[in-house]
């Protein structure tokens, strides 16, 4: 998979990001505002929210992504922050 996401940089993360933030939706059931955008910006943000957490505990090396799962991870949480935000 790696391979890939450099072969074809950000239309793969765009497209993973898709993926995990659709996920995310889906295991975290209830209304939030947002579309197909958002939840692209979502996925996206999972992503780059779990490679940085996993970075900073020793999970990844540095400039190394973070897997397709802990970025639906990193979706969910993001999806519960912006839902508590957006509550607001």
């Amino acid at each position: 998979m790696s391979q890939y996401l450099a072969d074809h940089g950000w239309l793969a993360w765009i497209i993973i990001g898709l993926i995990a933030g659709a996920i995310a939706k889906f295991l975290t059931p209830g209304r939030d505002p947002g579309g197909c955008l958002v939840t692209m910006v979502i996925g996206i943000a999972g992503a780059v929210l779990a490679g940085f957490l996993g970075q900073a505990v020793g999970w990844y090396s540095p400039g190394e992504g973070a897997g397709f799962l802990a970025a639906i991870v990193g979706a969910v949480i993001i999806l519960l922050l912006y839902r508590l935000i957006a509550r607001r």
